[in-house]
């Protein structure tokens, strides 16, 4: 998907080194090429209710075979279990 300078494709390891790079460069500390990916799929399971969607599309999107998979980029939100009790 992502072409160099040297051809169409590149190596998985070479995108590693793209985003540390960036990230570098942008005074991110603590970043990686997984935590966007991390971040895009916790935001996804956040919102996909409000669209009429479930987790089971969020799996789809991250292109995991495995909704536990899914399961593990996502982090838990203590007052939204909260909120969403309270309102029951």
């Amino acid at each position: 998907m992502i072409g160099t300078e040297r051809g169409l494709s590149t190596s998985p390891q070479a995108i590693v080194n793209m985003f540390q790079r960036w990230y570098r460069h942008l005074g991110f500390v603590g970043c990686s090429s997984h935590s966007g990916r991390r971040t895009f799929i916790t935001n996804a399971a956040r919102k996909i209710s409000t669209v009429g969607g479930s987790l089971r599309d969020v799996q789809v999107l991250a292109g995991h075979t495995n909704l536990r998979t899914t399961q593990r980029y996502i982090e838990q939100d203590v007052d939204a279990q909260r909120r969403v009790v309270q309102q029951m």
